[in-house]
Formats: C-alpha cells, sequence, structure tokens
C-alpha cells in the first residue's frame, strides 16, 4: 500500500491507497512543535485499529506547504516503514507537466499536485477552486499545464482577523450555511454570517468569472479543499466537488517516479 501525505498549513491527512482505492484516511493538525516520534505512534496506532500492518506500506509520498513540518514526515517513513519517501519538489520528482509560470519554484506544492489530478481524473483546460486555509484559482491547460493562479484569504483567516481586529464583534464559527439565508442581517451576528457567506460565494463567482471571460466561457471549475462542500452547492457555474483531488494527485506522481 502507498501512504499518502498532504502537510497543508491548517491540517495534515494521511491516506493509505491500494492501487487508485483509498483504504483509509485520518486528518490532524499541522503543528511544527509535534515531533516525528509522535507522528509515529498517532498513525501506527491509528492502522492498528483498523487491522493494517505497517509492513503494508511499501511507498511514501509526501507534499508540504510548511518548511518545518516535511523532514518529521520523512523522518516517519523512515523509522515507522522504512521507506524513503517522495517528496514533491525535489529536483528528481518529476510531476509529468509543464509549469507556465515566471517563477516555477514559487508555484505551490499543493497546487502543482491538484493539476497533475485534474489533468488525470477530469475534463481540460480547467479551474481548480481550492477551499483550504488559503482560496486559490489555478487555471489548468488543456494538456495538463499549470499556467498561473489567484491566491486569497481563507474562509477562516478572514473570520479570525475580523473576531481580532474589532472591539465589539464576537467570533463566529465557520458551518454549513443555508442557500436561502438573508443577504441582510438583523442583527451582529447574522450580519456577520452574511457577510462571510455571501461574501466568499461573491469573490468566487467574480473570480470564476473573470477567468472565463479570459478563458472561455465554458471552462468548467473542480473544487477541492476542506470547506469545499460548504461553498461549492451554492456557487452559480456548475461546480464539481473532488475533495480527494490532491490525494488523487499524489498517488499519480508516485506512480509516474516508480514505474
Amino acid at each position: 500500500m502507498l501512504l499518502v501525505i498532504d502537510c497543508g498549513n491548517t491540517n495534515i491527512v494521511f491516506a493509505l491507497y491500494d492501487g487508485d482505492m483509498q483504504v483509509a484516511c485520518w486528518r490532524i493538525s499541522s503543528d511544527s512543535r509535534r515531533s516525528s516520534d509522535e507522528y509515529v505512534v498517532w498513525l501506527t496506532q491509528l492502522m492498528t485499529l483498523k487491522n493494517i500492518k505497517v509492513s503494508d506500506v511499501d511507498g511514501v509520498v509526501i507534499a508540504s506547504v510548511v518548511p518545518d513540518i516535511q523532514p518529521k514526515l520523512v523522518d516517519l517513513a523512515q523509522r515507522a516503514f522504512d521507506q524513503q519517501a517522495l517528496c514533491v519538489g525535489d529536483a528528481d520528482v518529476d510531476l509529468g507537466i509543464s509549469v507556465n509560470i515566471g517563477q516555477p519554484e514559487q508555484a505551490g506544492a499543493d497546487r502543482l499536485v491538484n493539476a497533475v489530478a485534474a489533468a488525470a481524473h477530469h475534463q481540460l483546460p480547467a479551474v481548480i477552486i481550492d477551499f483550504g486555509t488559503a482560496t486559490t484559482l489555478d487555471l489548468i491547460g488543456p494538456h495538463g499545464s499549470y499556467e498561473g493562479g489567484i491566491i486569497a484569504p481563507g474562509v477562516n483567516l478572514s473570520v479570525e482577523a475580523l473576531y481580532m481586529a474589532t472591539a465589539r464583534l464576537p467570533r463566529i464559527a465557520v458551518k454549513p450555511w443555508r442557500a436561502d439565508m438573508p443577504v441582510l442581517g438583523t442583527d451582529t451576528v447574522s450580519a456577520m454570517h452574511a457577510g462571510v457567506f455571501w461574501g466568499y460565494v461573491g469573490m468566487v463567482e467574480g473570480l470564476l468569472g473573470r477567468l472565463r471571460q479570459a478563458h472561455g466561457a465554458a471552462l468548467p471549475a473542480i473544487a477541492t479543499g476542506g470547506l469545499a462542500r460548504l461553498f461549492a452547492e451554492h456557487i452559480d457555474g456548475s461546480l464539481t466537488v473532488d475533495v480527494d483531488l490532491t490525494l488523487k494527485g499524489l498517488v499519480r506522481i508516485y506512480a509516474l517516479n516508480k514505474s
């Protein structure tokens, strides 16, 4: 089995794949203070609960946007599974796609992995909308090339900033909203929820509309990330939700480099 690790700014996702089939999936908060020993104990205990042996893992692939955590995940692969991890971003790792931006090294590992997955599993060209710590929109060309993107603050970041920067506004929870929620709030909390929900819907619809004006009105959109399902169904323009897009891309990259 292949251990796939997607390390984001908010959470780390660990998934086990048997070929293209996901066998198990767990997530833990991204905390640079956590040691590799803690990852080893945490993950191997969860595997034991599912009757999965350490010896069943014969490969590890990692994509990380947190430099302080990546070495600990590499150490986890070596110590727990006796595997040398394949890390997206290393010079000898082939993604199988072109990165058509001025400074390719600045493209986040997760965004490139998403492009690989889109090329393997979805109609192209396409826009990938990732609802994570940041909200990103990336254009993937007709042959799977990464053509550039847009980065905006994520929903949770905006909610936290609103609370921290004001004296009288409460902290609100990011949760599923009703599609018929009024745009106009009648108290402080409902006004904040309307601003967060409809504000993000409007932002994504506006950015997606501009990308379609520039690159084709029929451009399909793929929604991924931890908050994708909260927003995708409320955004005009038909989005395909694929919350495992990054994991699928990592499986594809591992197969490409080990074939």
